[in-house]
């Protein structure tokens, strides 16, 4: 295993060669000390593909195989219930995992994750690559300092299109057993994270769901609406949807007791964010845009974050080596998950629920 000052190139390997791997490779790269030696995938003719097209001499067939290689990092890149197997595989053998959000659909496997990794020793961290946004880390930086007060009201709006090419092109997406929800697992996760980021644990949760525009290929929900009470005493507003065309973006606002409020944007869909609000006294400032922009591509999504995939990469690496906590921990992940859970159950009873309440996701549509 990869120990705090062990010296010498540190070998990372990519599981899963899927559309967001191409990001992990370029980002390990860019790290000085770095090399990308192997790569698998369920399909091995993709794995060989992904291989040729990156410059990755080392194609496997098996994860013995990947971590037989000496591998100190991998990235998990695979569909959402496969992560914990690959997860717990890798404590086993001592190596390092950075992992895609979700880590996993159900809190009890989340927890077994982050439990192996612990017992391990081996760092465990997840992709929430929003976080190293110059925008977020200023809201962050004016909530830490006091300057807008105690926060008493957040609201985040997570609204995007997606057409039905995307759910029907992966068959694995738009279900409970293989996605594990909709647009909250998938999409508005990110802002759950940034929310528990800024503003802690949640108390308790009420949510309102259904599947609008998609319902003719997928099982989960596209639109939700919630309301949020953190553990703080502060409310949230959060509301999601891929029904929109075309999508008006996402943003998240935080007010403090001072009556102050700021907030980020991002639009199109993987732009970097922009502080949009920021009614601070003496430091005011508001962006909007002044047109309504053409949905992107997944691809072009995926590109324009791949500059905070290596940032986050690049601290996941450095904690690594430094035998430190990442920017983003499996229990952040975990904190996130244990989250949507709750949302989802309460989509179903009509109830307030309480992440606390540690039960499996849902698995059944929601209706009206």
């Amino acid at each position: 295993m990869r120990t705090a000052g062990d010296v010498g190139p540190l070998r990372a390997g990519i599981v899963g060669c899927g559309a967001i791997a191409g990001n992990h490779v370029s980002a390990y790269r860019g790290v000085d000390g770095v090399e990308v030696v192997a790569c698998i995938d369920i399909d091995e003719d993709r794995a060989r593909t992904f291989a040729a097209e990156h410059a990755i001499t080392q194609p496997v067939s098996s994860l013995d195989e990947l971590f037989d290689l000496g591998v100190d990092v991998i990235s998990v890149c695979t569909p959402h219930p496969t992560h914990e197997a690959v997860v717990i595989a890798a404590a086993e053998r001592g190596v390092h995992v950075l992992c895609e959000k979700p880590i996993t659909i159900d809190v009890a496997s989340a927890e077994r994750m982050v439990e192996a990794c612990e017992l391990a020793g081996i760092t465990f961290g997840c992709v929430f690559q929003r976080r190293l946004w110059p925008s977020a880390k200023r809201i962050r930086a004016a909530i830490e300092d006091g300057r807008i007060g105690e926060p008493i009201l957040a609201r985040i709006e997570v609204l995007l299109h997606r057409d039905s090419s995307y759910y029907t092109a992966t068959p694995w997406r738009g279900t409970w057993a293989t996605d594990g929800g909709g647009v909250l697992m998938t999409q508005a996760i990110h802002y759950v994270d940034l929310l528990q980021w800024y503003l802690g644990d949640v108390e308790w949760v009420m949510t309102a769901a259904d599947t609008f525009t998609h319902g003719d290929h997928i099982e989960v929900e596209d639109t939700l609406a919630t309301t949020m009470r953190m553990s703080s005493g502060a409310i949230a507003q959060f509301t999601a949807s891929t029904a929109l065309t075309p999508g008006l973006g996402q943003r998240i606002a935080i007010t403090g007791a001072a009556g102050c409020t700021v907030g980020l944007f991002e639009y199109p869909e993987g732009t970097e964010a922009v502080n949009d609000v920021w009614a601070v006294p003496g430091q005011a400032a508001y962006s909007y845009p002044s047109e309504i922009l053409a949905d992107r591509s997944l691809d072009r999504i995926n590109s324009a974050l791949a500059p905070f995939h290596a940032e986050q990469i690049t601290d996941f690496v450095a904690a690594v080596r430094a035998g430190t906590a990442p920017a983003v921990t499996g229990d952040d992940a975990l904190r996130s998950l244990r989250t949507m859970s709750a949302m989802y159950r309460s989509m179903s009873s009509g109830r307030p629920e309480r992440p606390g309440d540690l039960q499996p996701l849902h698995t059944e549509r929601t209706s009206r």
